[in-house]
Parts: C-alpha cells; sequence; structure tokens
C-alpha cells in the first residue's frame, strides 16, 4: 500500500462531473476518481475547514465513529473493477467496512486519517506527472484554492 495526499477536487469540463485527484506521498503518480457532487461538496467542506450548522452525512458519520468510542486507523482504496474504484474503512481493533472511495476519503479528511491505495490500484490507473509537467498541477491546486463548495451544486 503506498500512501496518498488529497490534491483536491474539480468538475471536469465539458461533462460537469467532479473528481477527487489524490497524488502518491512519496511518488510523482495522481490518481483522480470520479465522484458525485455530494461527495465533491463533502470533501471540499472538509479541506477548506467548513463546518456547517447541521451536521452532513460525512459529519455525522464522524460524531457516530467517536460516540461509539471507535478510531478509524486507515483508509485503504484496495481495488479497481469494470471502472468502479472499491475502498475499506478500517477501524480500530480490525474492523472493516467496506466503502466507496469518495465517502472514505471524506471521513479521512474530516478525521485526519491517512489514505493509501493498493500498488496494483496505481499501476493500473495511476498517471505518472513527469517534473516539466508540475506546472500544470501547480495550476491546478491555484484552481482549488479559488473554488468553493458551491462551484459542485447543480445549476452551477
Amino acid at each position: 500500500m503506498r500512501e496518498l495526499d488529497v490534491v483536491g477536487v474539480r468538475v471536469e469540463q465539458p461533462t460537469n462531473q467532479p473528481l477527487v485527484l489524490l497524488r502518491e506521498s512519496d511518488g510523482n503518480r495522481y490518481l483522480p476518481i470520479w465522484i458525485g457532487a455530494g461527495e465533491a461538496t463533502a470533501i471540499a467542506f472538509a479541506q477548506q475547514g467548513v463546518t456547517p450548522p447541521r451536521p452532513l452525512t460525512h459529519d455525522l458519520m464522524c460524531d457516530l465513529v467517536t460516540a461509539l468510542g471507535r478510531e478509524l486507523t486507515e483508509v485503504q482504496i484496495t481495488e479497481m473493477k469494470d471502472g468502479v474504484y472499491y475502498a475499506v474503512l478500517v477501524f480500530d481493533q480490525g474492523t472493516e467496512v467496506s466503502a466507496r472511495p469518495s465517502d472514505s476519503i471524506a471521513l479521512a479528511l474530516r478525521t485526519g486519517t491517512r489514505i493509501v491505495c493498493a500498488e496494483a490500484v496505481l499501476d493500473s490507473s495511476g498517471l505518472a506527472v513527469p517534473e516539466e509537467e508540475e506546472q500544470e498541477v501547480e495550476k491546478f491546486r491555484e484552481f482549488l484554492d479559488q473554488v468553493t463548495p458551491e462551484d459542485f451544486s447543480p445549476g452551477h
């Protein structure tokens, strides 16, 4: 398993499909995962430190884990089959729960939990970005600094 950092979310044009972009912590591969608008908003909220007036689903999940005295210890992106990514939430005491990567990432950002990915997934789906293309990635990061969660709402 390789550790990943969340670069951020964006809306892919012209389809208006949101995606979350992850990057190897100690490498040059990126993993784009297309996600739903709700999950994009949840991830963007977590990255920007936005606290809604009432708990959203992922906030509720964090509250439940804490209330039950448990701890999320790792998020694993385990495989990709037929274009669909799969993830596992790993809790203390060894409990594992299957989950969508988008939900897992939103939860990991709220709890400060590390995200890891199976080497085979990165080998098959990761995109290596050579040094000269890092400028494009920097432009993407600048975009992420300016995007707001409202940009992911319908009609935008």
